[in-house]
């Protein structure tokens, strides 16, 4: 997207330095990395980031809403609401697409949006790794708020423990040892000392839960939640636990499951902005729009893009029982803008990340994800035997 620092990359871009550098990931973590790392970060030019601060900014004045809780009180399945939600999320995550408007210019285009954390560990870790082993431009950071390497971890910190020991917060999943972004979870515990525990792990006595370390039971006091309840359901639906995510008990959760479907898909409609592609429940629709074409339906309980209809008619609308549980939104152009060593254009999405402390009016912005594709849609599903694709991380003209 900067002419001058791609050019720069690409020349500097060798095939054994990428090599090196997943080869270092795999020496420092064996056996962790389980997704596809791209060959380049995204150079992202001042006039972009400030677009992209101005869309996310949109976002979050809809969260701040006094009603917005009243209005998403229907996303959360009565078989998954969890007791003693807090005011609001610790972690919040922003997707955009990078577009064209018709003016040929730049622009961000809001394609999902998360009340849960996303790879905050990792992303700094692999920012540290492009830098490393690729070119590093000065005035380019991939944090925000005046943060640092360093400083990024001690905000983290703030977050993700509060005011408990390391020992008594833990990072909850299914099988953490088996999931994707077990390198995240790996990088946390070395970072924060969190533990990752697996909710089959979890003994629960009375309000109190306990997870066993090194022989020794252990209380947990705050949760670092990375378990996605739609996922549990999905793939384990007979799973028998002495502790269930429902039950009500003494622990703080960060962030709290009911987020997780409060800020998600369900928020798409309420929100009006430049840099928000048009939505609507599909509930709420008396006539369809006459240019189907340029929509996609989504169901509101999905997860990881399940369900996602690219292409559909006003029959197959009509046929759907719960309407109340679909939206149609209108499709995002995304435009190949990143060139590749052979002159090839890449798309590419951008995942701002915030975290939001207890008693702050609002999230701060801290640091971004990106993913680069080549295929009809963002994934590891469309980007089979590409290369310069998957996981990223942008680098932010000062």
């Amino acid at each position: 997207m900067i002419p001058a620092i791609r050019q720069q990359f690409n020349e500097s871009f060798t095939t054994e330095k990428y090599e090196a550098m997943i080869a270092e990931i795999h020496k420092d973590f064996p056996n962790q990395l389980d997704f596809r790392v791209a060959e380049t970060p995204v150079f992202v030019p001042k006039e972009l980031k400030i677009k992209l601060l101005q869309a996310c900014n949109d976002i979050i004045e809809v969260l701040l809403k006094p009603d917005f809780k009243e209005k998403t009180n229907r996303a959360i399945p009565a078989n998954q609401h969890v007791p003693n939600e807090d005011a609001h999320p610790s972690f919040l995550a922003i997707d955009f697409a990078v577009c064209k408007d018709q003016n040929g210019e730049l622009i961000p285009q809001l394609i999902e949006l998360q009340g849960f954390p996303s790879l905050f560990g990792y992303q700094w870790y692999l920012g540290q790794k492009y830098r490393k082993f690729f070119i590093d431009p000065k005035g380019f950071s991939q944090y925000f708020n005046r943060l640092s390497m360093a400083s990024y971890v001690d905000e983290m910190k703030k977050v993700l423990l509060g005011d408990e020991n390391a020992e008594n917060v833990i990072l909850l999943e299914i099988y953490p040892e088996q999931q994707k972004t077990r390198l995240d979870f790996e990088i946390t515990r070395q970072l924060w000392g969190i533990e990752p525990v697996c909710l089959t792990k979890i003994k629960k006595v009375g309000r109190q839960l306990f997870y066993e370390k090194n022989g020794k039971t252990i209380e947990i006091k705050r949760i670092y939640n990375r378990l996605i309840f739609d996922d549990l359901l999905q793939n384990f639906p007979d799973l028998e636990t002495n502790f269930k995510m429902t039950d009500d008990v003494d622990v703080k959760w960060v962030t709290h499951p009911n987020w997780f479907f409060r800020i998600s898909k369900f928020t798409l409609p309420l929100l009006k902005s430049a840099f928000v592609p048009p939505s609507y429940f599909l509930s709420d629709l008396k006539e369809y729009p006459t240019d189907l074409e340029n929509y996609v339906l989504k169901p509101l309980f999905s997860f990881a893009g399940s369900g996602v209809k690219l292409n559909f008619t006003k029959e197959e609308l009509e046929a759907i029982a719960d309407k109340e549980n679909y939206l149609i939104q209108r499709k995002v152009k995304y435009e190949p803008i990143i060139e590749d060593k052979e002159g090839n254009l890449i798309k590419t999405e951008i995942r701002m990340l915030f975290t939001w402390e207890d008693n702050a009016p609002r999230p701060k912005l801290v640091t971004n994800l990106a993913r680069l594709s080549r295929g009809e849609m963002i994934g590891v599903n469309f980007n089979k035997n590409f290369d310069w694709v998957g996981g990223s991380c942008a680098f932010f003209e000062d």
